[in-house]
């Protein structure tokens, strides 16, 4: 089985930084996508941003700009650095992967993190 471990929720003001990790660890061949999603209260889960094995990166518009996500194959982690935060940024930030278990997989298998809270006060 996988497991995905967010790190680096918190509390911080409008206008600071957050640094958010998250660790992959358990029966993994090959992570193919990596990043992040959140879910503010009464919202949908959104993108935020994600990288693939080829390092190419895929951010969501909500947080453009403000965020920069580096992966780190071999010890198989992101993180998400993120910027100028706003109270709106304020939710629920859940690490997520697309990962192959093994050479004989023929398919690649979802997985979720718990999620870490971020709360940005304005």
């Amino acid at each position: 089985q996988v497991q995905l471990v967010e790190s680096g929720g918190g509390l911080v003001q409008a206008g600071g930084s957050l640094r958010l990790s998250c660790a992959a660890s358990g029966t993994i061949y090959m992570i193919h996508v990596m990043g992040w999603y959140r879910q503010a209260a009464e919202q949908q889960r959104e993108l935020v941003a994600q990288v693939t094995a080829g390092h190419s990166t895929n951010y969501g518009d909500s947080m453009k700009g403000r965020i920069t996500i580096s992966r780190d194959r071999a010890k198989n982690t992101v993180d998400l650095q993120m910027d100028s935060l706003k109270p709106e940024d304020t939710a629920v930030y859940y690490c997520h992967a697309f990962i192959r278990t093994s050479d004989q997989a023929t398919r690649l298998q979802e997985f979720w993190g718990r999620g870490t809270q971020v709360t940005v006060s304005s």
